[in-house]
């Protein structure tokens, strides 16, 4: 029976599987970690006192893409090229969701309208990573090699997630509900045909690696055509609702450091 446990135990107990997930993942982190690194240095005068909050989100994913790093090294694997297919970050840039990097690269100050955007990418992304680290944490958390990873950077997503819901509140109140409305409904659909795309791409790749038969890899290609399918005719409204946290200032406090064996 396909499963959640039965997939991820298979690329767990397969060298070249779990290179290809823990790069992909690494890679993703480090590059987010980079977005909120520019970010936090170029945001304007009138919202300076979110750039140590930006900061700290860069440092937990820069933390992130080591932990992924070091669960590699300690099997003693090298981490391959990400496949552009399955490139989720660069794939949400090109289709123009959160701030291109050219914009990122340049010294000028970023626009409120310009933070309002990042943040209401962020809240969409960060409702996926929650929802997938939640999911892993619950059927692997306990697992010897990578429980306490996966639980580290679950507590980190569900803080992140935290944090974009109070700072969209506050903005909204400040005015710009509309603008965010707008943004959040942007991000989250094209974010979810994003995700299917990658999705299939990941599993195909998966397969090729694990030696799946062809009724199996169709099988969970129409199980990532499901999930797209239900978030389009509605699943989408959660990665766009917003509430505020019960943890408040979620980002408020200094970085968690990575523990030295997975440093």
């Amino acid at each position: 029976m396909l499963t959640v446990r039965s997939l991820f135990q298979e690329i767990l107990d397969d060298d070249q599987a779990y290179r290809l997930f823990c790069s992909i993942a690494a890679s993703g982190e480090a590059q987010g970690g980079w977005e909120n690194g520019r970010i936090s240095a170029l945001v304007p005068e009138s919202l300076r006192a979110l750039a140590p909050k930006i900061a700290r989100h860069g440092a937990d994913e820069d933390k992130h893409g080591r932990i992924f790093l070091a669960l590699l090294r300690r099997r003693g694997l090298e981490p391959v090229e990400v496949p552009p297919e399955a490139d989720y970050t660069m794939l949400l840039e090109r289709r123009g969701i959160g701030l291109p990097h050219a914009k990122l690269r340049a010294d000028e100050p970023l626009t409120v309208r310009d933070v309002i955007a990042y943040l209401a990418h962020s809240r969409v992304t960060e409702q996926r990573s929650a929802d997938q680290m939640r999911m892993l944490t619950h059927h692997f958390g306990d697992h010897p090699e990578v429980g306490r990873a996966l639980r580290m950077i679950c507590h980190d997503e569900d803080n992140h997630l935290a944090y974009c819901h109070e700072e969209l509140l506050r903005l909204a109140a400040a005015g710009h509900g509309r603008t965010i409305h707008t943004l959040l409904r942007e991000c989250a659909l094209a974010e979810i045909g994003i995700h299917r795309d990658v999705g299939l791409a990941v599993m195909g790749r998966m397969g090729r690696l694990l030696g799946w038969p062809r009724a199996k890899s169709a099988a969970l290609a129409g199980g990532v055509h499901a999930v797209y399918a239900a978030e389009r005719l509605g699943g989408w409204r959660r990665m766009v609702s917003l509430r505020m946290p019960e943890r408040r200032d979620a980002l408020g406090g200094g970085a968690v450091a990575v523990a030295p064996e997975l440093a």
